[in-house]
């Protein structure tokens, strides 16, 4: 005799087992920095906390040195638009999405990670806004290591930059650079070891990281450790592709966002200390701007900052806030 229990147990233990399990979501992840760049290794490193923290539910494929064909000034909108569903992106390149992106970049407004850190409570609810506004959201932030200066020839006033064609990223670094008597040309991280080598462009501000990631030593002689710009990278997801997902899956990589960023942002010094150590095994100069010349420019600084307000009134709260907190 048929046990009618067990049939009934059996037949809903078959429709279980034959249940397909919860759908995962696969989401390819833009990086223009190369394999070994510390954001790079920060951006595996998420994404392989999001994997474990949504228990595969969440997987994150990290695409390195532009893999996706993507350059760094289009990072946003391939975000916005759903080319990419997350990416991890220079914000300083993306002011012509935005210009108030450029707030952290203005010469010498934030020359220490200190002063980024407080920088960036003031300002780390506009990015936020902006990005929603481009149909996406802020996960973390990284900064990188301090913009320094490499060139042929050693700087020690402000007069020795005059004839420099030198590389920068955006507006700020164009408008700097020009107020000090150089070329400046903005251009993309992966034009530039190809200008150096063509000799379009003889100097370059950028990070310790950066210069290692170019073998710079290969072109120039010289890093001068400015530390007059900051600069950092955020990690963006589609809003699109974000809402897809459960509000547990949210909630748990909203949450290893925020854990790991303090990391990060460590892993950023130790990438500076170790970077420049490796320049100077390279056989380049490593010097630090004398007091004086430090304070021409500082004082060739201030007037951009006063510029930039006038230009994006929307970002002159941040900047007269941040600057009341700092100097009080």
């Amino acid at each position: 005799m048929i046990d009618l229990r067990k049939a009934a147990f059996a037949a809903l233990l078959g429709m279980t087992t034959a249940m397909p399990a919860l759908a995962q979501t696969s989401w390819d992840m833009s990086v223009v920095w190369p394999e070994g760049n510390f954001h790079t290794k920060n951006a595996q490193a998420f994404a392989d906390r999001v994997a474990e923290v949504t228990d595969g539910e969440v997987t994150i494929t990290v695409h390195s040195g532009g893999a996706l064909g993507i350059k760094g000034p289009e990072g946003m909108a391939a975000v916005r638009d759903g080319i990419v569903p997350i990416a991890d992106i220079l914000m300083s390149q993306q002011v012509g999405e935005n210009p108030a992106l450029g707030v952290e970049a203005l010469p010498f407004l934030a020359p220490t990670s200190q002063d980024l850190a407080l920088l960036h409570k003031f300002y780390r609810p506009k990015i936020e806004e902006i990005a929603a506004g481009m149909n996406q959201k802020l996960l973390y932030m990284t900064p990188w290591p301090g913009q320094a200066v490499f060139s042929k020839t050693p700087i020690a006033k402000i007069e020795d930059m005059a004839g420099m064609t030198i590389r920068v990223v955006d507006a700020n670094g164009h408008n700097f650079f020009g107020a000090l008597g150089a070329t400046p040309v903005q251009m993309p991280w992966g034009e530039v070891v190809p200008s150096l080598a063509a000799g379009t462009i003889n100097a370059v501000t950028t990070s310790s990281s950066s210069g290692v990631d170019g073998a710079f030593w290969e072109f120039m002689s010289e890093m001068n450790t400015f530390n007059w710009q900051a600069s950092s990278n955020i990690v963006t997801v589609n809003f699109d592709a974000w809402n897809d997902l459960e509000p547990e899956a949210q909630a748990a990589i909203e949450a290893a966002a925020a854990d790991m960023e303090g990391q990060f942002w460590l892993n950023s010094r130790a990438e500076d200390a170790g970077r420049i150590a490796t320049l100077k095994e390279h056989g380049m100069n490593v010097t630090n701007p004398s007091p004086e010349l430090k304070a021409a420019l500082l004082e060739k600084s201030k007037p951009l900052w006063d510029d930039f307000k006038a230009r994006v009134p929307d970002a002159a709260p941040v900047i007269d806030a941040y600057l009341a907190a700092r100097d009080n």
